[in-house]
């Protein structure tokens, strides 16, 4: 957790570029302060020096002044000119208040939109592996929620800290020239509000964490429900969810309930020290008069000054709280701007870019997540412009050996090389602009289908936008729809079929110029008529390009050049596939079985043609 002071430095760090404004801020408000401690300077001269013609110790500056206007019978006749100078106190308060907002909210903002904006770029930046980890809710809430409590502090309790604590010094400087024995008994319980405060901070920054994770989990459950929304209606899930969501739920309120029996105990002992504290003085005070030792207008002096004394006291456990909770937010800010972005370690000798039609070797490539291995001493090369398709059961490492070539992981073990370059030499950014990819479960912008297909491009030309979509073999399917291209997908592609939003993603990965086309099990949700379409679009296309496919459908994979079957993270053949379906194990077994649902299902489908 990061202390408030160490969050203050991360503030001050994201203050850059308007930090005047928040000078010039703190200097309306001290401005402010001295307005607000006139008012009462002026009532109480009004009353010791003209209206009782007693004796107040005033500086030089306003004797001549009041020399020069006609002296004290001058003012003592016109008592509307006092009242004429509060008022514009008044006013130049309003003023100063006025543009301190304004400053404040200018530099807020700007605050805040520097953490949005580094935390948005630093996320875009971090390694594919956090993101599998990262739980998106809780990065969501921490990007909007914590941003929030960090904003209304720097907006607000910030600037408040620097008024309370210059309202409490003039206090006393003023208070302590007019009776040094009464101002000390104004501070008597200020060491034990002070210590309570603190305390506080302590205590309910740990309950201020507990509260955030919380919130967090909850929203996480939140997203994962809406994301998945189909799964829970196809499996019957929502009173599950419901209970899960309750649950989450109960925890926050827990959570929350217990911070806010925290506040009440603090407000109730803060208002309780703060009314004794003021009832102390004005009994002092009260005795002071009677002994003749201070006179009306100092009385009235000290009444209208406790306040200002006791509310810095007061405001003091609201500032440390709120400090604790924007220390806790920046912590949690501050965790995914510490994460190790995976262009952190870039220098010229790995920015290289390469011609990457070339060959591609995995030379001994071994991976593991985490402590769980994947691939094992991996050898294999794809030579320019070749399909080298693979075939494994689930587990066997067939995703992870193309990720490790987009660099998604860098390979633990051997090395990947294109054209004899080492993959860790080549800058990320243009080896992924020169990979394509294309997942099994592709995802779609809550956009129109046009936008969708050409969101690679910058300017995306309508006309190769139809013409990759012909490509994919969903052309005909968007003109079947209503609103053609501009059809709204939905949410995650959610209004379209499994096959159709492959095939849109197959259509957009195409409108890249691409060097290296990768297929993880994309064609899976189309018929096999379909595939066969688009398998020869691609080889009329993609001529020249290296292409990697994997698959679970013999017929996908049989056209390739080689066919790598991969068993528990190792190569256990690389041949043709008619070298396959010679050799027994599994690529063969898998070719019997489909050959023989392929026959069945033609014998089914002629008889019931007959009839």
């Amino acid at each position: 957790m990061n202390s408030s002071k160490g969050s203050l430095r991360r503030i001050w760090f994201f203050m850059k570029g308007k930090r005047l404004h928040y000078v010039g801020a703190i200097l309306l408000v001290i401005t402010n302060v001295a307005l607000q401690y006139v008012g009462p300077l002026i009532s109480s001269w009004t009353i010791d020096r003209i209206i009782t013609g007693g004796d107040m110790e005033v500086p030089g500056m306003v004797v001549n002044l009041v020399s020069s206007m006609g002296g004290k019978e001058f003012i003592a006749a016109n008592l509307w000119f006092c009242a004429l100078v509060l008022a514009l106190i008044t006013g130049l308060r309003g003023v100063c208040s006025f543009f301190q907002a304004k400053l404040l909210n200018t530099a807020s903002e700007y605050t805040v939109r520097r953490i949005k904006d580094s935390l948005y770029s630093h996320i875009q930046n971090l390694p594919f592996d956090y993101h599998v980890k990262a739980e998106t809710g809780d990065m969501v809430q921490r990007c909007t929620t914590d941003v929030e409590t960090v904003r209304r502090f720097i907006s607000g309790q910030l600037v408040e800290l620097c008024r309370g604590i210059f309202m409490l010094l003039v206090a006393v400087f003023i208070l302590g020239r007019v009776s040094l024995a009464l101002t000390l008994l104004s501070l008597v319980l200020m060491p034990f509000a002070i210590f309570f405060s603190w305390a506080f901070h302590k205590n309910a920054a740990k309950q201020f964490k507990v509260v955030d994770e919380a919130d967090g989990a909850m929203t996480t459950v939140l997203q994962e429900n809406l994301t998945g929304v189909r799964v829970v209606r196809a499996f019957g899930r929502q009173e599950f969810e419901r209970q899960k969501f309750s649950d989450a739920i109960d925890k926050l309120y827990a959570a929350c309930k217990k911070l806010n029996n925290m506040f009440a105990f603090f407000w109730s002992f803060s208002d309780f020290t703060a009314v004794a504290q003021q009832a102390l003085t004005l009994m002092g005070a009260m005795y002071f008069v009677i002994e003749k030792d201070m006179s009306y207008g100092n009385f009235l002096l000290f009444n209208s000054y406790i306040g200002m004394l006791i509310w810095p006291l007061r405001q003091l456990g609201r500032v440390l709280s709120d400090a604790a909770k924007m220390s806790i937010a920046m912590g949690r800010v501050d965790e995914i701007l510490f994460e190790t972005s995976e262009y952190k370690d870039e220098t010229p000798q790995n920015t290289k870019k390469p011609p990457i039609r070339a060959d591609i070797v995995f030379d001994g490539v071994s991976f593991s997540y985490d402590s769980l291995p994947v691939l094992k001493n991996v050898s294999v090369t794809a030579k320019a412009g070749e399909t080298v398709a693979s075939l494994g059961p689930t587990g066997s490492g067939k995703s992870t050996l193309v990720q490790l070539l987009q660099r998604l992981y860098d390979c633990k073990e051997g090395k990947i090389t294109i054209g004899g370059v080492d993959i860790k030499e080549i800058d990320r950014h243009y080896l992924r602009s020169r990979v394509g990819i294309v997942l099994q479960e592709p995802f779609l912008y809550s956009r129109s289908i046009e936008e969708n297909i050409g969101i690679t491009s910058t300017t995306p030309e309508p006309e190769r936008v139809r013409e990759m979509a012909a490509v994919a073999s969903v052309h005909d399917v968007i003109e079947s729809f209503e609103e053609g291209y501009e059809t709204l997908v939905g949410e995650r592609g959610v209004t379209l079929s499994g096959g159709q939003k492959q095939r849109v993603a197959i259509a957009r990965t195409l409108m890249k110029d691409n060097d290296v086309l990768i297929f993880d099990d994309s064609l899976s949700a189309v018929d096999t008529e379909t595939d066969a379409k688009i398998r020869e679009e691609l080889n009329t296309r993609c001529e020249g390009i290296t292409t990697f496919i994997i698959s679970h459908r013999i017929s996908t994979l049989s056209g390739a050049d080689k066919i790598i079957v991969l068993e528990d993270g190792k190569i256990s053949a690389c041949v043709t596939h008619q070298e396959l379906i010679e050799i027994e194990g599994m690529y063969k077994r898998i070719y019997e079985i489909q050959s023989m649902v392929e026959t069945v299902e033609r014998e089914e489908g002629t008889l019931n043609a007959q009839n």
